[in-house]
């Protein structure tokens, strides 16, 4: 079973107010920390990222030379997250039977929740990296609670996702074709109805969305990062 990761890191940074996925997180871009699990992995075969056009040809020999050997390829993005991930799934590996898709905002990944997703799609279509919800939902409708929510069934989503690669091409095609927008690709499959299994994630494993997440992630580095190599360590609470 031959696994494509696909790194989609073609986004503007409207919300965050930059492109953060080359803004420098302990010394070294956003981006390099999210991909150095990937590249590190002995479950991943091959790397995709897909960063903007402009930035094609700079970031494949960076990423190359922090590569080890492990096959790599950088492409051009799309206008939006669904067009980038779609280009990333085209130019991966004709081999590959599954693509793990995680966000290049993302830089506390780690190489046990690579595995744990990729293992988890034995008997399904694909799976997400999830926490369960520690707080009460609200379900609202103009400002007003109109329900409150089971807290025990909710999960957050994080990535890695791994998906079966044609079900999730057909899943792409089936989003364009009826104008759908997902904010994950798992939100596609299962539209598809196909099977999606949760994989236990990690809360130190959030999205750089904001500038307070950014002052997050600096602390979490700041925890994390080995004093003596100066490379983030992998620490899971118990």
């Amino acid at each position: 079973m031959k696994v494509s990761a696909i790194i989609p890191a073609a986004g503007s940074g409207q919300r965050f107010g930059e492109v953060k996925q080359f803004k420098l997180l302990a010394g070294r871009p956003l981006l390099f920390h999210a991909l150095k699990p990937f590249l590190q992995s002995d479950y991943i075969d091959e790397v995709v990222v897909v960063v903007p056009q402009e930035n094609v040809e700079f970031f494949h020999r960076d990423v190359v030379s922090m590569s080890a050997g492990k096959p790599v390829k950088v492409v051009a993005g799309g206008s939006h997250r669904q067009n980038s991930v779609k280009h990333g799934v085209n130019a991966s590996d004709s081999d590959s039977t599954l693509v793990c898709i995680h966000d290049a905002a993302r830089p506390f990944v780690t190489e046990d929740l690579i595995q744990n997703s990729i293992s988890a799609c034995e008997n399904v279509d694909g799976a997400v990296v999830a926490i369960i919800s520690k707080d009460t939902v609200k379900y609202s409708e103009n400002g007003l609670v109109k329900e409150t929510i089971n807290r025990e069934k909710i999960w957050l989503a994080q990535t890695p996702q791994t998906f079966n690669k044609q079900k999730l091409l057909l899943a792409l095609d089936n989003a364009h074709k009826n104008q759908l927008t997902g904010t994950d690709e798992s939100t596609l499959m299962e539209a598809m109805g196909y099977s999606i299994k949760l994989v236990d994630g990690h809360p130190n494993n959030f999205k750089i969305t904001t500038q307070d997440d950014w002052m997050r992630a600096e602390a979490v580095a700041h925890q994390l990062t080995d004093s003596r190599s100066g490379r983030f360590k992998e620490v899971h609470d118990d």
